[in-house]
């Protein structure tokens, strides 16, 4: 008998041998291990709540690739930096990019990607409903870290077209992600907040191509207390798994306050799910029926069935562009959050009510395709948004407002969420970026924050890692 075949019926005797099983997949756990600076004074100002340099839809404002970091913010004097470290160094290298922030509007983030295809670096930045910026590096910097200088050279003149494709005058959100293959897409909002279309563009190495709108902002929706006839699908992410699938939860907000009990809250309402499996061209719904194609007549509109996979009306304030994660089976994971009716039925001040009763939920697809939500016990604090990332072992972490850290195993059917770090001495503001490319790399989640700050005062802003279980 061959060797490997005695090792394998040996695992097999023990897993079936009673009182001799394999070990256990270890549970969440984080553990600090470095903090390091990116800037000591980044621009500093609230808006929209939230800060230009942390804000939940910023894809990617932290990236890993080819054993580099990359990290995008603005400066004290507003200059977009996009910087680099070997992961795990201490120091970041630093260049300009040739574009300063236009205005003081924390939806005007920088947002990173990476074409595999060519090794560019991609970034977009400074856009509300208005034009927007794109600098992209030369081919290759990405490949060749060590052999290539990271100076300004690298990086091309600032467009206000993606290399001549225009889009539209009224962009928001943009969204990097990249496909199986090594092209790179753009997701981005069409219109304004209330009245607007998600549309795909996409980057084959040489050429940008607009593929089109996808989701619609008509048809009508009603409330227990009035109607709404336009809108806009608000992503909580949009991201492939590892077998190409296209995954996005979103939330709807309607354009009229008359669906909500009180002007004082949010048009938002009820968690939707779709998915794509050719690279964004199609979306089908949680039963695989097509619900819109990209370019075309037909677009997701809230009048399809099979969107909602969580009912909410629009009563709880549940916030849009919370956080999304697929695990190694490729089920999709999500967090949201709203005031729980427990609270009351009615919030008539979102940051308020959200603030003194919020709470997240994490929301799954199983392996049976049965939703299952779970409440995190841990009360948000804050208006904010929370992050969500998956380990090698397919345990949860909420990245909570402050860089708090809660975590829920596989073994339990991520039931058993615990507070695992509790951010303190970090003095984070709120909202914070993740790397969501670093966990399948090293093992490593690294958070982005900036530190608290009043008025317009630049405030330091900061990268810490936590090592996950090996």
């Amino acid at each position: 008998m061959k060797r490997r075949t005695v090792l394998a019926s040996a695992i097999l005797a023990a897993v079936a041998t009673p009182g001799i099983a394999r070990a256990a997949d270890p549970g969440p756990s984080v553990t600090q291990t470095g903090s390091t600076t990116l800037d000591s004074q980044a621009v500093f100002f609230v808006s929209y709540d939230g800060l230009v340099n942390n804000n939940s839809f910023q894809k990617n404002g932290l990236l890993t690739y080819k054993g580099h970091q990359y990290a995008v913010w603005y400066t004290a004097d507003r200059n977009a930096v996009v910087g680099r470290r070997v992961l795990g160094g201490s120091t970041w290298s630093t260049v300009q990019v040739g574009h300063t922030l236009k205005a003081d509007d924390s939806h005007n983030v920088v947002s990173m990607g990476v074409s595999r295809t060519d090794g560019r670096l991609h970034l977009n930045m400074d856009s509300h409903s208005d034009g927007f910026t794109y600098v992209k590096s030369v081919a290759g910097l990405l490949d060749n870290p060590a052999g290539l200088s990271w100076t300004a050279a690298r990086f091309g003149a600032p467009q206000s077209t993606l290399d001549g494709l225009a889009l539209t005058p009224q962009f928001t959100y943009p969204q990097f992600i990249a496909t199986p293959e090594g092209k790179l897409q753009l997701s981005y909002r069409v219109a304004i907040s209330g009245n607007g279309r998600n549309a795909l563009a996409e980057y084959d190495g040489s050429t940008w191509t607009d593929l089109g709108e996808w989701s619609s902002s008509t048809g009508t929706y009603t409330s227990e207390h009035g109607s709404s006839t336009a809108r806009n699908m608000y992503l909580h992410g949009i991201d492939y798994d590892r077998n190409g699938r296209l995954h996005s939860f979103f939330t709807w907000r309607e354009q009229n306050g008359a669906v909500m009990c009180s002007s004082g809250g949010l048009t938002n309402h009820d968690t939707g799910y779709v998915y794509s499996d050719d690279r964004g061209r199609t979306w089908r719904n949680n039963a695989g029926t097509v619900v819109g194609t990209t370019g075309g007549s037909d677009k997701v509109a809230v009048t399809d069935s099979g969107l909602v996979i969580d009912a909410l009306n629009p009563d709880h304030s549940l916030m849009n562009q919370e956080s999304q994660f697929t695990d190694s089976a490729g089920l999709p994971h999500a967090i949201i959050s709203y005031v729980p009716g427990r609270f009351g039925q009615c919030t008539t001040n979102y940051v308020a009510d959200r603030t003194a009763n919020g709470r997240a939920f994490h929301v799954r697809k199983n392996s049976a395709g049965a939703w299952q939500k779970t409440e995190i016990p841990v009360p948000l604090n804050s208006s904010q948004r929370t992050k969500l990332v998956l380990d090698k072992y397919d345990n949860a972490y909420a990245i909570l407002p402050y860089g708090r850290i809660a975590g829920a195993s596989k073994a339990s059917g991520h039931t058993d969420w615990m507070l695992l770090y509790d951010g303190s001495g970090l003095n984070a503001f709120g909202e914070v970026v993740i790397d969501e490319t670093r966990v399948a790399q090293d093992n490593v989640l690294s958070v982005m924050y900036q530190e608290k700050s009043s008025g317009t005062t630049p405030s330091a802003l900061h990268v810490v890692d936590f090592a996950l279980p090996a």
